[in-house]
């Protein structure tokens, strides 16, 4: 279960694909996102894929190539907020996550197969919980190495899964051309090509040494490393996943579309107990809480509450998303999901409780605590709200 534990998750036209949550009547036309005039390309969909058109395309000759393309302006601050959620989404099933970009990550999944079972299963969930939280998809590469997942997910795009055993590995990698390989840029393919290694074949069967004096000590072994698959293995988080997290949330797309109040509440109250216990866990508390809405359409929309003190009670965090809830009057409007964030994270012992005239000495943050120590020790089902049992 564990012989192909690097997945590399890459969201397929990432951009594009957030961009047309928004505007599903543009599905089926070629569509980019960038600047208009003088800009470039930041991504396309697969439409217009199909007329030549690519990232960084001078949206000049992009009006060439398909002259009715539609151009989408950018909206940085949504891709980043659905960013944050997928790699969320990627910590709830191992914590050692290495970020490449807002729309690709490595994951090392080797202590998960016991509670989620083999990779190609965690894959196969990944893309379904993408796709129902988020309305996008995203191709996954399974492997025993992060250069042969990579490729992997390459293969399986669009909206795939790809899994290469250790015993496949040079079965799929030995016919590819050299520019294929995970790094090698377009100065090394045409140096490779220049000394006649046209496939990564090639490569794999030319010795070390002479390999090393073609192109350089450090540059050969690289590259036989990554001719056999045999790159490194071990996930380097980046200098970014060391620092504390500034919000954590929850999400939960409904398996029908809902419009039942009481459901919902269930839901929230579920959410704020997830969120209040991941962050007593990482010890810290936050000030903003957040309501997440996403209807039926896919529209989606936030709405948040600074309080004026930072909180991880999951009464208080329920309270306010409760409220925020009410407030939209959404007694008719039928949701697919609904989610709870809690933002400005801070240590929590540099939280000061405010006393309160008549409050009693214990309550509920107690009673979280009291909660938390019972499900360490019997398991996430042993204590749990009355309404949710």
């Amino acid at each position: 279960m564990t012989d192909t534990p690097i997945l590399h998750v890459d969201m397929d036209a990432f951009y594009a694909s957030v961009a047309l949550r928004e505007r599903p009547d543009l599905v089926d036309e070629p569509v980019v996102v960038g600047g208009s005039g003088r800009g470039v390309v930041l991504a396309a969909n697969y439409v217009a894929r199909h007329y030549g058109i690519r990232s960084a395309l001078p949206m000049t000759r992009v009006r060439r190539l398909c002259p009715h393309v539609v151009v989408l302006a950018p909206d940085y601050a949504t891709f980043t907020s659905v960013s944050a959620s997928v790699m969320e989404t990627f910590r709830e099933v191992t914590p050692v996550v290495e970020a490449m970009s807002l729309d690709e990550a490595f994951l090392d999944v080797r202590g998960s197969t016991r509670r989620l079972g083999p990779p190609r299963q965690i894959a196969e969930q990944l893309r379904s919980t993408i796709h129902d939280e988020q309305g996008i998809t995203c191709s996954v590469g399974v492997a025993a190495s992060v250069s042969v997942a990579k490729l992997a997910s390459r293969r399986a795009k669009p909206d795939g899964v790809v899994v290469v055993p250790p015993a496949e590995v040079t079965s799929f990698l030995h016919p590819l051309d050299v520019g294929e390989l995970y790094g090698v840029g377009e100065k090394t393919q045409a140096l490779l090509h220049r000394f006649g290694l046209l496939t990564v074949g090639d490569v794999a069967h030319t010795p070390l040494r002479t390999l090393q004096r073609a192109v350089g000590a450090h540059l050969g072994r690289e590259l036989h490393h990554l001719a056999w698959g045999t790159d490194r293995s071990e996930l380097v988080p980046r200098a970014g996943d060391h620092e504390p997290e500034r919000s954590m949330g929850a999400d939960e797309t409904f398996a029908r579309d809902t419009d039942d109040r009481e459901f919902v509440v269930r839901e929230l109250l579920r959410l704020s107990a997830k969120v209040g216990g991941r962050m007593r866990a990482a010890g810290v508390a936050g000030r903003t809480i957040t309501l997440k809405v996403r209807f039926a359409d896919f529209t989606t929309i936030t709405r948040s509450r600074t309080m004026p003190e930072a909180t991880d009670v999951t009464v208080e965090i329920h309270r306010t998303v409760t409220r925020l809830y009410d407030a939209l009057g959404l007694q008719r409007a039928r949701l697919r999901l609904v989610g709870v964030r809690v933002e400005g994270l801070v240590p929590r012992d540099t939280v000061h409780h405010q006393l309160v005239l008549g409050e009693p000495e214990r309550g509920w943050p107690e009673a979280d605590r009291a909660v938390d120590r019972a499900t360490r020790r019997f398991g996430s089902a042993a204590v749990r709200p009355g309404s949710l049992m």
